[in-house]
């Protein structure tokens, strides 16, 4: 993968904000998600990790200004879960269970918060996270939540191709290609071109693994 982060900046001053009004925020959130965007899919993976640790920062300055927003707490969440996916390893969970924590409170303040975002990434947690005795993975659990998100957004990219993801490592070969069949037929990220160029790169990849299956 290389990197590009001479073609990509967006420079983020969050902590400025005392009175956001609602398009500030729109404008910041959409900010915190295009530079997700740029470090997940543009920089080396040896340097995901310190990015994503400052995108934290600054999405927990974006949290504080916006009362605790479901959807602020959903990427604040999402920024600690990717700095725990970049970390790997036992060291991860420290942002894992914050990721999990910030999620239960935004589906507690609003489940249907950015489609859906914050119970398919929870069950995304729940799947890749090692079980008890280690953390507090379960399978049983991100598949109800990846069903409920499901139900609630059945158009929604990310829910069906996190969810092929759980199916093909379950074994589910055939329902996974459905998803993932439908993840592609989902609408485009208009506003995020970065996003949906790199989702949609991760869905072919994931769609030759599962034929490969078949």
């Amino acid at each position: 993968m290389l990197s590009k982060r001479g073609l990509f900046a967006i420079c983020i001053s969050l902590l400025a904000y005392t009175n956001l009004t609602f398009a500030d925020s729109d404008n910041t959130l959409l900010a915190i998600q295009q530079q997700w965007a740029a470090v997940n899919y543009h920089y080396e993976s040896k340097d995901q990790e310190e990015a994503f640790i400052k995108l934290i920062e600054e999405a927990e300055a974006f949290a504080a200004v916006s009362n605790n927003s479901a959807e602020a707490l959903t990427w604040l969440a999402i920024t600690q879960s990717s700095a725990a996916k970049a970390k790997g390893g036992l060291g991860a969970l420290d942002f894992a269970k914050a990721a999990r924590a910030n999620l239960e409170k935004a589906i507690d303040a609003d489940e249907s918060v950015l489609e859906g975002t914050a119970l398919t990434v929870l069950a995304a947690l729940y799947h890749n996270v090692p079980g008890w005795p280690v953390a507090f993975g379960s399978d049983k659990k991100a598949a109800g939540l990846f069903k409920k998100a499901l139900t609630l957004f059945p158009n929604s990219m990310d829910t069906h191709y996190f969810y092929a993801e759980y199916l093909f490592d379950d074994g589910e070969y055939e329902e996974a290609a459905k998803h993932l069949k439908l993840a592609k037929d989902a609408p485009e990220k208009l506003n995020r071109p970065i996003a949906d160029k790199g989702r949609r790169a991760e869905i072919e990849k994931l769609e030759a693994k599962v034929a490969s299956k078949l």
